[in-house]
């Protein structure tokens, strides 16, 4: 009797232990994503010019690493154009490196698309960021590394 209650006892310890693990994991299995590089980007360049694209980097099936940016012919990235974020900025209130960060951040702290709203005064870079993290993600889940163009005005 007494060894079934110690056993009874260490199994309890044992399963408060590993309780934490199991409850985190339920919330969201990352572990369908393959560690690597995957990128998507725009297939056309925007009126303006630009062509956004967002890289994650994945490890141990986690995003660990976040690049959301645009860039235009010459290869210059939008959010180095201190003339474009002036004039943004003044007209919408917020500017590419302030939404870039925004919303790679927040993908990188809740692992899903899904849970990141739009920033105001950048809702149009939100619909293409969401179209270009979904594109990434089932790449990262499928294992594929290629590069994904996406066309904005369809859905993906």
């Amino acid at each position: 009797m007494i060894l079934n209650q110690k056993k009874l006892g260490i199994n309890a310890i044992l399963f408060l232990l590993f309780l934490p693990g199991l409850l985190v994991s339920c919330g969201r299995d990352n572990s369908v994503l393959k560690d690597g590089y995957y990128t998507a980007e725009e297939a056309e360049y925007d009126s303006k010019g630009w062509k956004e694209y967002l890289t994650i980097c994945v490890s141990g099936g986690q995003i660990i690493l976040v690049e959301y940016n645009a860039y235009n012919p010459a290869g210059f990235l939008k959010s180095w154009d201190m003339d474009y974020m002036r004039d943004m900025n003044s007209t919408d209130g917020t500017y590419p490196i302030a939404y870039y960060r925004y919303y790679g951040r927040k993908l990188l702290e809740s692992q899903s698309v899904e849970e990141i709203d739009a920033l105001s005064g950048a809702t149009e870079s939100y619909n293409i960021f969401v179209i270009l993290a979904r594109a990434v993600l089932k790449n990262a889940g499928e294992g594929n590394r290629g590069t994904t163009l996406v066309y904005p005005e369809a859905p993906f």
